[in-house]
């Protein structure tokens, strides 16, 4: 008798079936909230890489370029740990690397290659040509052009926002650092587009968001990459990852003998 009570009131529970959605849904958040809140709330349960650092100001701004512009809809920051993703991308990647980036961009689709180690791959002018023109640098990219970036000035007046933001998601950033986060980013600006003119690329561009989104490609990997603990790299070793400063050309033969 009882259980014909409790499967009458059960039969009934199913015939509100908004309510009864309402109650699942509360039902799940709260054994979510259960499991997440504990685990969250313990520091030791994040992951973390002594060498892996907060970006800069400017390497933020490019950030949040590469991110207004979709590129991660297209490029992957996720080595995974299989020997055809090692020999082509380089170290997999580890879960402390992304510890300050808010949001992830992993990225699920490949377009266009893994960018987690491109950090030092090309000199900033193959980026240059490779943004106004990818084709001036690998003949058959589907990349588009991004000629709007040589013209629009990058907002250095929202960076100290931006750094104050980040560092109340938790990113360990100084109040020094957030209040003087415009003027490092310029003073990083002008050195990198001093140094696409001394390799030969095109002057006034330090203002401009080509530099910032450069100075963020020129940081991804490099991290891990100069960490002494870290397994050498056998790309690298090989010479088919160019140095920061080997010449356009040679950096194209790289890539093109790659697998």
């Amino acid at each position: 008798m009882q259980f014909i009570k409790t499967n009458g009131r059960h039969r009934r529970l199913e015939g509100l079936p908004l309510v009864f959605t309402v109650l699942v849904t509360v039902s799940i958040l709260i054994g979510g909230l259960v499991e997440f809140i504990p685990m969250a709330m313990v520091d030791e349960n994040v992951p973390r890489i002594e060498r892996v650092q907060p970006f800069t100001a400017l390497e933020l701004a490019g950030r949040d370029l590469y991110i207004r512009e979709g590129c991660n809809n297209c490029h992957s920051q996720m080595v995974r740990p299989f020997r055809h993703e090692l020999e082509r991308y380089g170290e997999y990647t580890k879960p402390g690397e992304t510890i300050y980036e808010h949001p992830h961009v992993w990225g699920s689709k490949r377009t266009g290659p893994d960018l987690a180690r491109v950090g030092g791959k090309y000199p900033h002018l193959w980026h240059v040509r490779h943004m106004e023109n990818p084709r001036s640098t690998s003949p058959n990219s589907i990349m588009p052009t991004y000629e709007w970036m040589f013209v629009q000035d990058t907002r250095y007046d929202r960076l100290t926002r931006v750094l104050g933001v980040m560092q109340t998601l938790g990113v360990p950033y100084t109040d020094a650092e957030v209040e003087s986060a415009p003027a490092h980013a310029r003073t990083q600006a002008a050195q990198i587009a001093a140094e696409i003119i001394e390799q030969g690329g095109p002057e006034g561009l330090a203002d401009k968001e080509i530099v910032a989104m450069i100075a963020y490609l020129q940081r991804l990997g490099t991290d891990i990459r100069n960490d002494p603990a870290a397994p050498a790299d056998d790309l690298n070793e090989a010479g088919l990852v160019p140095a920061p400063n080997q010449p356009v050309a040679e950096a194209r033969t790289a890539e093109e003998n790659q697998p």
